[in-house]
C-alpha cells in the first residue's frame, strides 16, 4: 500500500465541525438581519447561478479530497473484491434510491428539498470517512482503495444517477448546469488534484506531501466551507427566520436514513461473515456522504441562496456527530465479539 498521512485524530477544525456550522449558521443569518449589503455584493459577483467568491470556496473545498485519489490502489481491487463490492452497491444502488423514495414520502411539494436529499444519498464519501476510519481501527488500506474508485466513480455515476432519480419524481433538472457543476466541482479539482500531487510527490517528496501540504489544504478545505455556510446563510437568513420549519423538515428524512443505512451495511456485513476491519470500513464509507460535493451542485443548480443548498448544509450538520457515535458504536460491537472472529492482532 501507498505510504498515507497517519492521521492522530481529529483536529480541532473536525472534533468540533457541528459547533462551528451552528455558529456560521447564526453568524450568517445575522450579517443578513444587521448587513444585508454583504451578501448583495457577494450575490452580485456572480456567473450565472454561482457567484465567483463561492466558486472558489467551493473550489477549496473539493480540492484536498480528490487529493486522496491513488490510482496504483485501484489495481488492489481484484485481491479483495468482496468489500469493496458491498460498499459500492451500498453507494451506488441503496442509499441513491432509499434516499429518493423517503425524500418523496416526507417532502412533497418541496422540490428543492427533495433535491438536496438526493444530492446527498448519491454522492459516496470520499474524505472524511478516511478520519472516521483510522478512529475505528478500520481497514485502511481497503479504505484508501474504496475513495479512490468512489473518485473515479463520481465523474461518471453521480450527474446521470441523480437525474434519473429527480426525473422519476417529475423534478426536471437542467441537464448543461448539471453536468457542468460535475465538470467544473468535481472534474476540475480531481484534474488538478491528480497532477499536484505527481508533480509535488516527484519534487518534495511523498512524505512531504502527505505530512505537510495535503494537511495545509485540509484546514484550508474547513475554512472555506464554513466561509461557504455564512454566504449561504447571510443571502437566506429573513427566508429562514420566515421558515425555519424548511430545515427541519429536510432532517427528517435524514436522521431516519443514517441509521436505515448503517443497519443494512451492518447486516450484510455480518451475513458475509465480514472481520471487524473490513466490516467497519464498509459500513462507515456505506452509511455516508460526501457532503462537499452536493452543496456545490446544490450551488451550481440553484444558487447560492436556494433553499436546495441550505437543504444540502443540514447533510453536513448531523453526519459529523452521527458518524463520530458510529465510531464508538462499531468499537463498542468489535468488543462483543459482533463480527467474525480477527485471526491477527492487528488492530
Amino acid at each position: 500500500m501507498a505510504e498515507v498521512a497517519q492521521e492522530k485524530g481529529l483536529n480541532i477544525l473536525e472534533k468540533y465541525l457541528a459547533l462551528w456550522v451552528v455558529i456560521c449558521m447564526g453568524l450568517g443569518i445575522l450579517i443578513s438581519l444587521t448587513i444585508p449589503q454583504i451578501g448583495q455584493g457577494i450575490e452580485s459577483m456572480s456567473i450565472g447561478n454561482v457567484s465567483i467568491p463561492i466558486g472558489i470556496c467551493l473550489f477549496f473545498m473539493m480540492y484536498p479530497a480528490l487529493l486522496n485519489l491513488q490510482a496504483s490502489e485501484l489495481k488492489k481491487v481484484v485481491l479483495h473484491p468482496k468489500p469493496i463490492l458491498v460498499t459500492l452497491i451500498a453507494n451506488w444502488l441503496i442509499a441513491p434510491i432509499l434516499h429518493a423514495v423517503l425524500a418523496n414520502l416526507l417532502l412533497a411539494g418541496h422540490d428543492q428539498l427533495i433535491v438536496a436529499v438526493i444530492l446527498l444519498g448519491s454522492s459516496p464519501c470520499t474524505a472524511m470517512v478516511l478520519v472516521w476510519g483510522h478512529l475505528a481501527g478500520a481497514n485502511q488500506e481497503q479504505n484508501f482503495i474504496n475513495t479512490s474508485l468512489n473518485t473515479i466513480t463520481i465523474i461518471f455515476l453521480y450527474a446521470p444517477v441523480v437525474g434519473l432519480l429527480t426525473g422519476m419524481q417529475n423534478i426536471h433538472l437542467n441537464w448543461i448546469d448539471l453536468l457542468i457543476s460535475v465538470a467544473v466541482f468535481i472534474g476540475l479539482p480531481l484534474v488538478l488534484g491528480v497532477l499536484s500531487r505527481k508533480i509535488l510527490v516527484q519534487r518534495k517528496g511523498l512524505e512531504w506531501f502527505e505530512k505537510v501540504y495535503h494537511p495545509f489544504v485540509g484546514k484550508i478545505a474547513f475554512i472555506a466551507l464554513l466561509i461557504t455556510l455564512i454566504v449561504l446563510f447571510s443571502l437566506n437568513g429573513s427566508t429562514l427566520i420566515n421558515n425555519p420549519y424548511e430545515l427541519l423538515l429536510v432532517s427528517a428524512p435524514l436522521l431516519i436514513l443514517y441509521p436505515v443505512m448503517v443497519g443494512i451495511n451492518l447486516a450484510v456485513t455480518k451475513l458475509l461473515k465480514f472481520r471487524y476491519r473490513e466490516a467497519a470500513t464498509a459500513i462507515l464509507i456505506g452509511s455516508s456522504s460526501h457532503f462537499e460535493i452536493a452543496i456545490a451542485t446544490a450551488i451550481g443548480l440553484f444558487g447560492v441562496g436556494s433553499l436546495a443548498a441550505l437543504g444540502t448544509t443540514m447533510g453536513l450538520f448531523w453526519e459529523v456527530p452521527i458518524m463520530l457515535s458510529l465510531v464508538y458504536f462499531l468499537k463498542y460491537l468489535r468488543k462483543k465479539n459482533f463480527f467474525k472472529k480477527e485471526t491477527n492482532t492487528t488492530r
